[in-house]
């Protein structure tokens, strides 16, 4: 049985959040050129196209980890989310993984972590790391009492809306989950869509369907049901379900939605095609920083937190937790370097990423000193006074369990499989580990 510390350590999380506005991430100096002649190959997320920000960051970052390790070259391979995913399990089978990837904590880690697939970085938090991750980020990436990767960002996920939208039909943020159907019928009389979706990539509805778990069972509802303490034939949870397929009915989400990526979602919200879109806070560069995109569309950006249903569920608390962190590869020839690359980075990114990509980094940072948008404030501020944080679901699983969910996910919406179904289903799936 696996230790799934994720999930029950981000009280850490909220008493040690404001050391990311008053700490410090640290400027380690890494000048040493040992290592001559090698090479690092470095696999990550962040296409220049949809992630400009992100991509531009990780470039200077290496640039200034070769400029400052004569003759360590890192060799780059950039690939969308899905693709990524796909591509890491595809290499793990062959042991051709990249030297530094990227990867998720808790269960994800788990079939890397028992294929002895990613190196132990202990060494690196009780080295040039020590102290240098808010509470809670760096253990949700702990296994069998070792750690195997290290976090790059802290999330929520929020409810993005168009306020212009919105202000033309006399319609504000909701609280309540009857504000919220209102909206939508709202929004359709007039001919907009209201929520963007795709859910091709099923954790997109995931998040949706976490939500109403949270706000029809409470906080640890689906944990429960996760980790065996419960049972996801909880009336909660059959609830959310059918709740999920209300929403359906109502066209709360823009046609098609099984069929679209996220990417393809986010730019209809984007384009102003639909008026909602739920995504973690990774996406706060698109509505703060990203000068690609117009001023007057970024001003027009809100967001709000899930409402409360049926008078059930708490607005602070949230669907999150820790994102990608980087690993290294157990099997990994250059192993040294890499870990020197890794450290070097994570000592990089976490100012780059506030002031570069108005991103939420896992390491403390001074922002009190930095000029940061009011959204990015109001995340963070929301992040230090959230109730709970509960861990992305197929995160917690392990990597067969939450295949099953997704598949049941993307099932669920599109009216494929009936509410107790879906959680005798998932019952099943569960009850086989």
């Amino acid at each position: 049985m696996r230790k799934r510390k994720a999930v029950t350590l981000f009280s850490g999380i909220f008493l040690s959040l404001l050391a990311l506005l008053a700490g410090c991430s640290g400027s380690g100096e890494n000048t040493s050129g040992s290592g001559d002649g090698k090479t690092i190959e470095f696999m990550h997320l962040w296409p220049e196209g949809s992630s400009k920000q992100h991509h531009k960051i990780v470039s200077e970052i290496i640039e200034d980890f070769e400029n400052e390790n004569s003759g360590v070259k890192v060799n780059l391979e950039v690939l969308s989310n899905e693709q990524y995913k796909d591509k890491l399990k595809v290499l793990s089978t062959s042991n051709q993984l990249p030297d530094v990837g990227m990867t998720w904590a808790a269960g994800f880690l788990e079939p890397y972590v028992n294929g002895e697939k990613f190196a132990v970085l202990d060494d690196l938090l009780e080295g040039d790391l020590k102290d240098s991750f808010v509470s809670g980020t760096a253990e949700a990436y702990a296994m069998n009492d070792n750690t195997y990767g290290l976090p790059l960002e802290l999330n929520i996920a929020t409810v993005f809306y168009n306020k212009a939208i919105f202000d033309q039909y006399g319609l504000e943020a909701p609280t309540t989950y009857d504000e919220f159907k209102n909206i939508i019928t709202t929004l359709n009389e007039n001919g907009v869509a209201p929520i963007a979706l795709g859910n091709k990539d099923r954790w997109t509805g995931s998040l949706w369907y976490m939500y109403m778990a949270d706000r029809i069972g409470g906080v640890d509802v689906l944990t429960s049901a996760i980790n065996r303490s419960g049972s996801f034939k909880d009336p909660a949870l059959v609830s959310a379900a059918e709740e999920i397929q209300n929403l359906v009915d109502m066209d709360a989400f823009v046609r098609g939605f099984n069929g679209l990526s996220d990417e393809e979602a986010k730019s209809m919200f984007m384009g102003e095609q639909a008026a909602m879109y739920l995504m973690g806070s990774w996406d706060l560069p698109n509505y703060t920083t990203n000068e690609d995109i117009p001023q007057e569309f970024r001003d027009s950006i809100g967001y709000f937190s899930f409402p409360t249903v049926d008078g059930n569920g708490d607005l602070n608390s949230h669907v999150g937790g820790p994102g990608v962190g980087l690993f290294v590869a157990e099997d990994s020839e250059v192993k040294d370097e890499a870990k020197k690359f890794v450290s070097f980075f994570i000592q990089q990114w976490g100012e780059k990423a506030v002031t570069g990509a108005g991103v939420i980094p896992a390491t403390k940072v001074d922002a009190a000193s930095l000029d940061l948008p009011d959204m990015y404030i109001d995340v963070l501020n929301d992040l230090s006074e959230a109730s709970n944080i509960t861990l992305f679901a197929d995160v917690q699983m392990s990597a067969g369990v939450a295949q099953v969910h997704l598949d049941l996910i993307q099932s669920l919406f599109g009216k494929g499989v009936t509410p107790a179904d879906f959680a005798k289903e998932h019952e099943e799936a569960l009850s086989k580990e």
